[in-house]
């Protein structure tokens, strides 16, 4: 039905940046909400940002004003930003696609460290 290509995840060292992206393939109607997940070692995933079909963008408190989530509609991928990169940001990055007929899908992850 659909497969998330994840790319962009690596070593950085803090305050660096990153950018990671996601493609959509496949056979689908229609993306919504486009999004970013990470979950670090130790803890539950939580939400990192989202972007809806209409372009409005959500953050968590964590990130606001270094991440930046985007999307290009042509290509149905979307995109995350990561500046001023701190170690608490370390965490595998999972992007989540909300398909119109199909429901809730994420990508299998893509691991980012923030670390001297």
């Amino acid at each position: 039905q659909v497969q998330l290509v994840e790319s962009g995840g690596g070593l950085v060292q803090p305050g660096g940046s990153l950018r990671l992206s996601c493609a959509a393939s496949g056979s689908f109607f229609s993306i919504y909400d486009m999004g970013w997940y990470r979950q670090a070692p130790g803890k539950q995933r939580e939400w990192v940002a989202t972007i809806t079909d209409t372009g409005t963008t959500y953050y968590v408190d964590s990130v606001k004003g270094r991440f930046t989530i985007s999307r290009d509609y042509a290509k149905n991928t979307v995109h995350l930003q990561m500046n001023s990169l701190k170690p608490e940001d370390t965490a595998v990055y999972y992007c989540s696609v909300d398909l119109e007929w199909a429901g809730i899908r994420w990508g299998q992850g893509t691991q980012v460290t923030v670390s001297s």
